[in-house]
């Protein structure tokens, strides 16, 4: 299975229990469909760009936060058409960081899951 890096905006809100909601959601959805996730990192809150708006209201700051998964072609479509319809993102992209993980163990890159490990209170 190819290993992919999703980033994704979404809109800010106060709590942060929409983000956590969604973060459970996209994880949840790699891991039923037979992938594997591997990292989630947060970025934090920050200023955008530029304006930009999807499913409501012009935004101004957003949060950001990554995912890094393992997963078949047809789970990232399934994924993309999530991410597409859900109110709480703004922008997301995914990258195919390689074909396999030992391609990226070949190239000198790899994911150091001990300095980013899955949050436990993400995913339950």
């Amino acid at each position: 299975m190819p290993l992919y890096e999703m980033l994704c905006i979404t809109t800010h809100v106060s709590t942060y229990s929409h983000i956590r909601e969604l973060v459970r959601q996209s994880a949840s959805h790699v891991m039923h469909q037979g992938g594997v996730v591997r990292a989630i990192n947060s970025w934090g809150t920050k200023t955008l760009p530029q304006r930009m708006k999807r499913h409501g209201p012009l935004q101004n700051v957003a949060d950001y936060w990554t995912l890094h998964f393992d997963a078949s072609p047809r789970t990232l479509r399934s994924l993309n058409g999530i991410m597409r319809r859900d109110p709480r993102v703004i922008r997301w992209t995914v990258l195919k960081l390689a074909d396999k993980v030992e391609d990226l163990a070949d190239r000198g890159e790899k994911l150091d899951m001990a300095r980013n490990p899955i949050p436990e209170n993400i995913i339950d």
